[in-house]
């Protein structure tokens, strides 16, 4: 070793020891494997085999051979009572249900336990980063709040590492900010002035500065789809986008300047991109059917979404918005028709500045194909076809675990705002939905990956 090296390795070992840190390395992050786009599926584990190496209470494993990652269990069948299947599905892929852990060792984590299920409602859980324990902190809500028998599908943790304790909520006309570790609310907009009674927000989203929100406005009384809304905090003014045809959703991106509303105007087969510029109300209207996105997520300055209509099987496509709008390169495709890897795509990870070939998206899916190994996979954002192989799903459609139907099982996982960890949902093929988390050896797809958590811990008052 040289002695630059060894200078280097015991600067690292005293600031360790001056803060208490300790350090994520690489091996922290194990397992994984690089494939080609498209190049081939996996047999399905049985439930026997998933039973083998899935531990029945919460806590961490590793899954098998070829995947070799770090797992963890977050909810088993203590959280709901007499066992019964009481845990929601996380509410979508992009929708963040861990926290802005970049400055603390501890991570913060919800899930919906259905009280009409045996659950005691939304749940709050941490994760060690160093340890990689899992700890059930307790309910987000104190008993009687009305919030207790929501599902908690549409909040999210804030992106803004000066709000690591900050959960975005929804509450009639009223977009929130409840903060989980002090049990307080602030009313970041209530639309009742602005757009009139008998009018609610639905699907909201946030810069990742916290500055921009947007969620679609509905008439209350009918659930109708009115268009889109963004509210710009700073000038504490709205932007209105009525629907032209049959709505959908609306989303942000992570910059705030972008607003992508998907409606139905009459193209066969196709939902039209509506896109918004915040800042000046202009609107680019891209009508498709080919290119246009279907599932999606959002970068700083782009959406990255499923091209219904590319020759490629079930392929991804990037679009750009800034300093133009223009369709980019397709950035993940499947073996066949049949199998689509990546459904719900997740880039809460996203970052600005950064270059495409050093930012990472993941998805997840569960098919009705029970000979297909569903797997979280992630890919690079630059067009190049290498595809991370995570781990497996471990959801079967046909089992009963998952509530309600065929969407409630599919996993929609979601990524952390590191791109280091994904959670979602499964039923094992059983007969009940649990939470997991797996530990994503992103090294291995992008260079430069953050492993080193910052050492001070949440201090949580209600464990």
């Amino acid at each position: 070793m040289s002695k630059r090296s060894l200078w280097l390795l015991l600067g690292g070992l005293l600031i360790a020891a001056a803060t208490g840190a300790v350090a994520q390395t690489t091996s922290s992050f194990p397992g994984g494997w690089l494939e080609k786009d498209a190049a081939g599926v996996r047999a399905r584990y049985s439930t026997a085999q998933i039973l083998s190496f899935v531990p029945s209470l919460r806590g961490t494993f590793t899954f098998p051979a070829p995947y070799n990652t770090r797992g963890v269990r977050i909810t088993d069948a203590s959280d709901c009572a007499g066992g019964a299947d009481c845990v929601n599905y996380v509410g979508y892929s992009y929708w963040r249900n861990t926290n802005a852990h970049q400055n603390s060792n501890d991570m913060l984590i919800f899930i919906g336990l259905a009280t009409n299920r045996g659950g005691a409602g939304p749940m709050l859980f941490k994760l060690n980063k160093t340890t990689d324990t899992i700890t059930k902190v307790g309910p987000l809500f104190a008993a009687g709040s009305k919030f207790v028998n929501y599902t908690g599908e549409g909040w999210y943790f804030s992106a803004n590492a000066s709000r690591p304790n900050t959960l975005y909520m929804y509450d009639g006309p009223k977009m929130l900010r409840y903060d989980v570790v002090n049990r307080t609310f602030e009313t970041v907009f209530d639309i009742t002035a602005q757009f009139g009674s008998d009018r609610h927000i639905w699907q909201m989203h946030s810069s990742n500065d916290d500055l921009v929100h947007t969620a679609t406005l509905r008439v209350a009384s009918t659930g109708e789809f009115l268009g889109c809304l963004a509210y710009l905090e700073s000038t504490k003014t709205f932007r209105w986008y009525p629907k032209i045809g049959v709505y959908d959703e609306c989303n942000l991106d992570k910059s705030g300047r972008w607003t992508i509303s998907l409606e139905d105007i009459g193209v066969p087969n196709d939902l039209a991109m509506r896109i918004f510029d915040n800042q000046t109300g202009q609107e680019t209207r891209i009508s498709g059917p080919n290119g246009t996105l279907g599932h999606l997520d959002t970068g700083y300055g782009y959406a990255i979404g499923a091209d219904n209509h590319n020759a490629l099987p079930n392929a991804s496509i990037l679009w750009a918005f800034n300093p133009s709008i223009v369709q980019g390169p397709v950035v993940q495709y499947n073996v066949n028709w049949n199998v689509a890897a990546v459904n719900h795509i997740s880039h809460p990870n996203s970052k600005p500045g950064v270059p495409a070939s050093q930012q990472h998206a993941c998805g997840s899916d569960a098919s009705t194909n029970y000979s297909v190994q569903n797997e979280i996979t992630c890919f690079r954002i630059d067009g190049t076809t290498n595809q991370l192989i995570v781990a497996p799903v471990m959801t079967d459609p046909n089992a009963s675990g998952g509530c309600c139907d065929f969407y409630a099982k599919q996993p929609k996982g979601n990524l952390d705002i590191t791109g280091r960890y994904f959670i979602w949902t499964t039923n094992l093929g059983g007969n009940r939905m649990d939470a997991f988390l797996v530990k994503v050896p992103s090294q291995l797809l992008v260079t430069g990956s953050d492993t080193t958590p910052p050492a001070a811990p949440v201090n949580l008052r209600f464990q």
